[in-house]
């Protein structure tokens, strides 16, 4: 018997199964509506699609990394409550996800549609939306090194950050990693930092300026001034250093690169 787009909309309506289930469910009974609607109850499917629209803005962060510190990789596995996000399983699997990352050589998309059906099957044993979320992979070569932070709080990652140095220890790269925990900047330099938010800023620091009654003359300067201060607050290598604030992030780099940083939140 043919399935029809119809027979699946019926489907999904009467039980609140997702669309993929429900078709999969009639082809196995071959079409039979009732059969079709007991068996997606005994899966445990009956309202994955209910659960779909529930906002899951809690969850858990992994970070893996190989030994030798050229490759690291961070995975946000998203769900509705904490409870559910620092649970045994659901921490293993975005450990497990993550480590996959840094051991194989497929690309990233390949390696995480792998795990569509443990994380479905995960939707089904905890009751949540659980989605995958952010993925970050870093892969180098020496002398370029990576690192990371891992912040843990109620028995699961909730900030993660990776870090590729141009030289340098892997401890400075860590280092690094902490200080972005802490600072959280957007943007690595201000060259990154878009030219439709500079210009942005460029005028509400002119707007305030003139509402401070700062004089006419003295305007290009004062907005220039102000306008490094907030390239200070957002761009990493030009923040001061968490561990050292009488030196910024530049200065303690010394001769060495900042190539990226990725940093996931949970919620953000």
């Amino acid at each position: 018997m043919a399935i029809t787009a119809a027979d699946v909309q019926a489907l999904r309506r009467a039980t609140g199964a997702g669309m993929m289930d429900a078709k999969k469910a009639l082809e196995e009974v071959g079409g039979d509506h009732d059969a079709a609607a007991k068996l997606l109850r005994e899966r445990g499917l009956a309202g994955a699609a209910k659960r779909e629209d529930r906002e899951n803005s809690q969850g858990a962060v992994a970070m893996v990394l190989n030994t030798d510190h050229t490759i690291g990789a961070i995975v946000e596995l998203k769900c509705e409550t904490d409870f559910v996000a620092k649970s045994k399983e659901y921490v293993g699997l975005a450990t497990k996800i993550a480590t996959s990352l840094v051991e194989s050589s497929n690309d990233s998309d390949t390696v995480t549609l792998g795990f569509n059906d443990e994380i479905e099957a995960l939707k089904v044993t905890l009751k949540e939306n659980i989605a995958l979320g952010r993925v970050s992979r870093f892969v180098t070569q020496a002398p370029h090194v990576v690192d990371g932070y891992l912040h843990i709080q109620a028995e699961r990652g909730v900030q993660a950050v990776l870090v590729e140095l141009d030289g340098g220890s892997v401890e400075l790269a860590h280092d690094i990693a902490v200080h972005i925990g802490f600072a959280k900047p957007k943007y690595l330099c201000r060259d990154d930092v878009p030219a439709d938010i500079v210009e942005a800023e460029k005028i509400t620091l002119e707007a305030i300026s003139r509402n401070e009654g700062k004089p006419e003359a003295a305007l290009p300067k004062i907005i220039e001034g102000r306008l490094n201060g907030f390239f200070r607050q957002i761009c990493l290598i030009e923040q001061d250093y968490a561990k050292d604030e009488k030196q910024s992030v530049l200065q303690v780099l010394g001769k060495h690169k900042i190539v990226r940083f990725s940093q996931v939140i949970v919620g953000a």
